[in-house]
């Protein structure tokens, strides 16, 4: 008998679809006589297919129904061809994993038959390998662990001792552990839950070995599908999605799309998801103004009436929901989707107003006259909302301007032109005004709002002006003073200000001109001389300005251009003014010209002559005229001695009547050579040096004297400074002033034996008469009115020992550089029995209060410590 059955039950948990591909059941063929090769067959092949290996399979995805929930499979014997069939029926109820486990269990053990073949006369066993179908494993089951999944026998088992194991990831191979197989029963064992979204198949690898460890057989691939479990929910790839629609859209305008993934299998429906919108905020003015593709996730409009100065904003709550959608099963997440009405332009400008007035004063430009506001229900600063201006009426000469302000989408009416009061004194302008786009297309309203600007021009006080500006006149030269030249007016452009013009001269170069400030006549002061460094082209400019007395007064300049024509005033000068020529006639002679200030006919062609006298001019020259500007000079003697001659030349111009002079030419006569060089330069230079030459060079003399002088003053000045710094000395830091102890002399001079006769010699000295001025040593007493002291006999001279002191004080007197410390110093001896006392008594406490000392106060600042110290009465 041969039997049919399946070997894996299928788990269809919550199923509504069966997945293309989808692997449900697996089935296997066997007999108990023999082996037998089958192939397998469906008899619906359209929707089902069985591999060689058993694995029955879903070929196309389709619903799940009666019509598809029973099927038969054929076990067909590729030698007898003798067929087997087996029912299968599909069933929908859910299948928790502790089920699966269970039915999972029920393959405990795998009998392979065996077929005995005769062999010289006995029966011998053919060798054939381990064929295990998959086993499916549900993923997050609860145990108990280890769970015992399937057992691995050989049937040499009964003849020898074996032992079993299996390799590969999660086994013996990362994450190690998972999987244990007993070695003696070879029970394989699952020690902790699945997780299918970490690893969806192990592929482990079967042996057996004897207990030598000799390979039995030959490892069998054992493959362990990890059967998913619905237990991941959908997740949003963002929570928040923010997406754009214009506003008037029509129905089934795309808007934007959702997604949110699944951990779970995509391919079976723990992992399909579908999308629907929970909420709208705010629900105006319908509902339901959106909806969503609940397996693409993309959201549309299906309403009409998105007006953005309505509603600017929709708020979605968006919910994914796998298990194909099923409420009570599916596992759901949420995520918000903001959708932004954006502007169209469905709104045109429309003017506040329908007349707006403005005001400007005349001549100006670039001032603000109106401001018109518009208002516009579109988003701001948007092209929808932005507002441009135009003048459609009002101003054919194009005077005035309108900008738009950025800010607040307000009209500024401006002067483009000058406006003349006198011309205008009112303008209406006709302005529109639309947007920067072209209004939405089915926009009941008109694409432009119009409005009207009435503006009135304010009369001011305007510059006078001369006309013509300038004013040209021609007249002579040599004009006396007192001549009217002409009347040069302006006029007032202000025709409705009753107002005065006064005139007053604003510059003229020569102050040859006045104008009369009532009537403006102009009359001439002086001369005037187109030779005149201030006539420039024979033209010389004067200016003028003209004064209204308005409020606030104003004025405007004119210039008048007197064109002078040339009188024959300025006579001919000779050019050069000086030359210089040979001592004989040849080969030298001196060309000339004449140099006149007017212009033709009063120059040129130009008459030379030598004057008669003195007769010493015709004799020793004559000139030649070459032509109407040019002469030419030239020797009439053989020979004329070296120097300077001054040669008075006659030249006569050409005017009517005809102007002579009588110009001279300073003629150097030299020594020349062959070449007609001169030779005796020096000699002729020095001799024909000129008045400027020689003050130059006295000049140059007086300066280098002066520069002597100075730096001579400089040194002496230095010098004397340098000896005042020596000299001088700060009082406060004079230690001469001050009371020095040094070595303890005992009292007064009564106190000592010494004889000071021999050093105390005042007629050896030199007095102070005969001293140089100016050489006085600072530590020198003072000049003043002294006491009258005994005086003593003089001892005798001391001969070589008063020398001695002598020439020490005339060099201590000498040498301002010295200091007062090295040298003697010189006091005046007081003799025996001085009123004054010693000055040994000062620190003696017999003398504190009976000395007077206010007499030093007249000794001069050397003794001011001591007139301080001592004469300061009880203080």
């Amino acid at each position: 008998m041969f039997l049919l059955k399946t070997n894996v039950c299928i788990f269809t948990e919550k199923v509504k679809n069966q997945a293309e591909s989808y692997v449900f059941l697996s089935v296997k063929f066997s007999n108990c006589n023999g082996k037998r090769k089958v192939q397998y067959e469906s008899s619906e092949p359209a929707d089902f297919k069985v591999d060689e290996d058993g694995m029955v399979y879903a070929v196309r995805s389709f619903p799940l129904s009666s019509e598809h929930a029973k099927f038969l499979i054929y076990a067909q014997d590729k030698e007898t061809q003798e067929k087997w069939q087996v029912a299968v029926k599909l069933s929908l109820k859910p299948t928790l994993p502790e089920d699966a486990v269970k039915e999972s269990q029920e393959i405990e053990e795998i009998v392979f038959p065996r077929q005995a073949t005769k062999h010289n006369g006995h029966l011998q066993r053919q060798k054939r390998d381990w064929v295990i179908p998959p086993i499916n494993l549900p993923e997050n089951s609860r145990g108990p662990f280890p769970q015992e999944l399937v057992r691995i026998r050989s049937d040499r088992d009964k003849n020898l001792s074996l032992r079993y194991s299996v390799t590969g990831p999660g086994a013996d191979q990362p994450p190690t552990g998972i999987f244990i197989i007993n070695p003696i029963s070879g029970q394989l064992s699952v020690t902790k839950p699945l997780d299918r979204e970490l690893i969806a198949r192990f592929h482990l690898r079967a042996h057996a070995v004897d207990i030598n460890g000799n390979q039995v057989e030959n490892p069998i691939d054992i493959v362990i599908n990890v059967i998913d479990m619905n237990d991941n929910r959908p997740e949003f790839l963002h929570q928040v999605w923010n997406g754009t629609v214009p506003e008037g859209s029509k129905p089934g305008t795309y808007v934007m799309t959702v997604t949110a993934i699944d951990a779970d299998d995509p391919n079976a429906l723990n992992g399909m998801l579908r999308y629907r919108i929970l909420s709208q905020a705010p629900s105006t003015p319908s509902p339901n103004m959106f909806t969503i593709n609940n397996e693409t996730g993309d959201i549309i409009t299906v309403a009409a009436g998105l007006d953005r100065e309505k509603v600017q904003q929709y708020t979605l709550i968006i919910q994914a929901t796998d298990m194909e959608g099923n409420p009570t099963y599916g596992l759901s997440n949420t995520a918000t989707a903001v959708i932004t009405v954006t502007d169209v332009n469905d709104n045109p400008p429309e003017f506040t107003a329908m007349t707006f007035y403005g005001e400007v004063p005349e001549n100006r430009v670039d001032v603000i006259v109106a401001n018109l506001t518009v208002t516009d229900k579109d988003q701001p600063h948007t092209p929808a909302w932005n507002a441009m201006y135009r003048i459609s009426g009002g101003d054919p000469t194009g005077r005035f301007a309108i900008q738009t302000d950025p800010n607040s989408n307000d009209g500024l009416v401006t002067v483009a032109k000058p406006i003349d009061f006198e011309t205008n004194r009112m303008f209406v302008l006709t302005v529109a005004a639309e947007n920067q786009v072209p209004l939405a297309k089915g926009i009941q309203h008109p694409p432009q709002s119009t409005a009207t600007v009435s503006v009135t021009v304010i009369d001011v006080n305007e510059n006078p002006y001369f006309a013509p500006n300038p004013k040209i006149i021609r007249q002579e030269e040599g004009l006396h003073a007192g001549t009217m030249l002409t009347t040069f007016t302006a006029q007032d452009p202000d025709r409705y200000m009753q107002q005065n013009i006064r005139y007053t001269k604003l510059s003229d170069p020569a102050n040859w001109l006045k104008i009369d400030p009532v009537n403006g006549q102009i009359t001439t002061i002086a001369v005037l001389d187109r030779e005149s460094p201030n006539v420039k082209n024979n033209i010389y400019n004067a200016t003028f300005l003209a004064s209204d007395n308005g409020i606030p007064p104003m004025s405007g300049t004119g210039t008048l251009q007197i064109y002078l024509l040339d009188i024959n005033d300025n006579a001919p000068q000779v050019l050069p003014q000086e030359a210089e020529t040979c001592e004989t006639p040849d080969p030298n002679s001196i060309n000339i010209t004449a140099l006149d200030y007017d212009i033709d006919p009063n120059a040129g062609p130009f008459a030379f002559d030598l004057p008669l006298s003195p007769v010493t001019i015709k004799r020793n020259w004559t000139i030649t005229r070459l032509n109407g500007d040019f002469a030419q000079l030239n020797l009439k003697i053989k020979f004329l001695e070296a120097g300077i001659y001054e040669v008075p030349i006659i030249i006569t111009d050409s005017g009517n009547p005809p102007k002579s002079n009588i110009s001279i030419l300073r003629v150097k006569v030299c020594q020349c050579d062959s070449n007609g060089d001169c030779t005796d330069v020096d000699r002729i230079v020095g001799a024909g040096l000129g008045t400027g030459a020689i003050l130059a060079i006295l000049l140059c003399i007086i300066i280098l004297l002066i520069l002597v002088l100075m730096f001579v003053v400089w040194m002496k000045r230095r010098d004397k400074e340098r000896q005042a710094k020596q000299l001088l000395i700060d009082p406060e830091d004079d230690v001469r002033d001050n009371i020095l102890k040094y070595d303890e002399e005992g009292g007064g001079e009564e106190d000592q034996d010494y004889d000071l006769s021999q050093l105390q010699q005042p007629d050896t000295v030199e007095p102070d008469a005969i001293k140089p001025v100016g050489i006085r040593r600072l530590d020198e007493r003072p000049i003043h009115a002294e006491p009258q002291y005994p005086v003593r006999s003089a001892a005798p001279h001391p001969g070589d020992i008063g020398d001695f002191i002598n020439e020490g004080l005339k060099a201590a007197d000498n040498d301002p550089t010295a200091p007062p410390y090295d040298s003697l110093l010189v006091f005046d001896y007081e003799g025996s029995g001085s009123t004054a006392g010693s000055l040994s008594s000062l620190n003696s406490s017999s003398s504190g209060g009976e000395q007077d000392y206010d007499y030093l106060n007249d000794w001069g600042p050397r003794f001011k410590k001591l007139a301080d110290m001592y004469g300061g009465g009880d203080d």
